[in-house]
């Protein structure tokens, strides 16, 4: 088809027109890939972003309250107690100063539960369990613990010697703990373990006669007959019947800290520190009856 002089001319003024809208066009889509490219070589996660809950601070959460010998006055700021001593010189490993070091509190169940968490690390003598392991992380164990039984002096429970003596007493403990655990394997009361929720209530019914006996951890039990409640012993230490009392750090499922935590604990446990601050604030055991 012959194309007429007239419309051969506006062809090409259109033509021309077009041409550098075209080229700004095609400018425009080779900025956007060389972008598109640029952001999927980037990381998807914040290269600078700190595994700290607050830059700068290490946030470590205990109990409310802490109870010695763990933190002396429940201030575990003062750095005094084995847990609050443990935390500091843990810090300390990770490059924190003291004044850098912020404390928060939980309670034992929160800590443990899955979910994000307001702290760092917690420390609480948590038993390490496999079952706790699927929400939580652990370090290293920092202090392997032992059960013992303590009771009111005049009790039926005192001057027991044997586990098969204590089958059936009334043996209180706190919940979801190393304690009840043990007295349910190692004892198994006839009437099964009076569970509380927590050790001031098994405490309570203690004194109150509703039990005849509590389950501690050993230092524990030390503080609790030592100071606490009046005319009270301790009747005897536990065998672990192969149930592990070993004490970690919790914390939040998948840290990044869980290794440099472990790697600091090892560090102390190496240099004799650790050794030295458990000398210091749960000293020697010796003397406790071991039941059999």
């Amino acid at each position: 088809m012959e194309v007429s002089p007239l419309a051969h001319s506006t062809l090409e003024a259109l033509v021309s027109r077009i041409r550098p809208l075209l080229a700004a066009a095609s400018a425009v889509a080779v900025a956007l890939s060389l972008a598109a490219c640029a952001s999927d070589t980037t990381p998807s996660g914040d290269a600078s972003e700190s595994p700290y809950v607050t830059e700068g601070k290490i946030t470590i959460a205990t109990g409310e309250p802490a109870y010695y010998p763990y933190v002396i006055d429940d201030a575990p700021e003062s750095g005094e107690g084995f847990e609050a001593a443990v935390a500091y010189a843990v810090a300390e490993q990770l490059g924190f100063a003291a004044e850098d070091v912020v404390w928060v509190r939980s309670t034992f169940e929160q800590a443990i539960a899955p979910g994000p968490k307001d702290f760092d690390l917690n420390i609480q003598q948590f038993s390490i369990t496999e079952d706790r392991k699927a929400n939580v992380d652990f370090s290293t164990p920092y202090y392997s613990a032992t059960q013992a039984l303590v009771t009111i002096t005049g009790s039926k429970a005192d001057g027991v010697t044997t586990i098969a003596g204590l089958k059936d007493l009334m043996i209180g403990a706190m919940v979801g703990t190393t304690s009840a655990d043990t007295v349910e394997q190692v004892i198994a009361p006839t009437a099964g373990v009076q569970i509380y929720n927590n050790n001031e209530d098994v405490k309570n019914a203690l004194e109150a006669g509703l039990i005849d006996a509590m389950a501690l951890d050993l230092p524990t039990a030390f503080y609790t007959t030592g100071v606490e409640i009046e005319n009270s012993t301790i009747i005897g230490e536990l065998p672990a019947a192969g149930i592990s009392d070993e004490w970690g750090f919790v914390l939040s499922k998948g840290s990044p800290l869980t290794e440099k935590v472990s790697a600091a604990i090892e560090a102390l446990r190496d240099s004799g520190k650790l050794q030295e601050i458990t000398d210091e604030w749960l000293g020697a055991n010796a003397g406790v009856l071991k039941l059999q």
